[in-house]
């Protein structure tokens, strides 16, 4: 592999502008691709990370966009292939995290989760898919750690990450063998508003002996995105042994 495997290449990361999103844009810009980012509040973090995206030499777009509308994801997949005549890679980033006790979860807590965390990586990939069966492109999901494991204070979210790793195999499935479908699962992933005592708390419990990384994520998602297409199907926990 060269050190941009993926020039010539454009990629759609949704939720992009910020965190985990912001690291995976970045990281597939460096390795070469255009980048378009989604967000669906942070329009000024989508500026930055648009501008960091182009300082690196690549294209870059900044689409404002919920992933629960269908007529919303429809046009900011169009935008993306407008602006860069192709889509190569999808990354399924945009999610929503919530800690509730599960015997006073409502209805509209659960099919909020659902709706951002399920439902929107189906509508992403789905209007998606014609141009990346096109590009023998590539969608990697970012599922995480809690859709492995039980997580007793986030059932609803738990739920929502297995359902994306199903997903993700069912896709794998349906869209060969044009399109190879992937699923970066995290671990505790230490950010800058990250709390101390919970960081603390995880990388003692951790075999690598430290919490994760932005980086460990995005390095993850570049195997996906410009490795080999034969892998496809697999759900990769990025975790440090957390799970283990």
């Amino acid at each position: 592999m060269t050190n941009q495997p993926l020039l010539g290449k454009s990629a759609l990361v949704t939720g992009g502008a910020r965190r985990v999103g912001r690291g995976i844009a970045l990281a597939l810009a460096q390795a070469g691709a255009d980048v378009a980012i989604t967000s669906l509040t942070s329009r000024d973090e989508a500026a930055q990370t648009a501008s960091e995206i182009e300082s690196l030499g690549r294209r870059a777009l900044a689409v404002e966009c919920d992933v629960r509308s269908e007529a919303l994801v429809r046009s900011a997949v169009a935008a993306t292939v407008g602006c860069f005549g192709r889509l190569d890679i999808l990354v399924n980033n945009a999610a929503v995290f919530e800690s509730a006790p599960l015997e006073s979860l409502t209805l509209g807590q659960w099919d909020a989760v659902f709706e951002t965390n399920a439902r929107g990586p189906f509508l992403v990939a789905r209007e998606a898919l014609a141009a990346l069966r096109t590009a023998e492109g590539r969608i990697v999901n970012i599922g995480s750690l809690g859709g492995m494991k039980a997580w007793a204070g986030h059932a609803h979210y738990c739920a929502s990450k297995a359902a994306l790793h199903m997903l993700t195999q069912a896709m794998a499935k349906a869209f060969a063998p044009e399109v190879s479908v992937n699923c970066v699962a995290p671990g505790w992933i230490e950010l800058d508003e990250s709390d101390e005592w919970q960081a603390a708390h995880f990388a003692l419990k951790t075999p690598m002996q430290r919490n994760g990384s932005v980086e460990d994520v995005a390095q993850a998602v570049l195997f996906f995105a410009a490795g080999p297409r034969f892998v496809t199907g697999q759900v990769l926990a990025v975790d440090g042994g957390l799970g283990l």
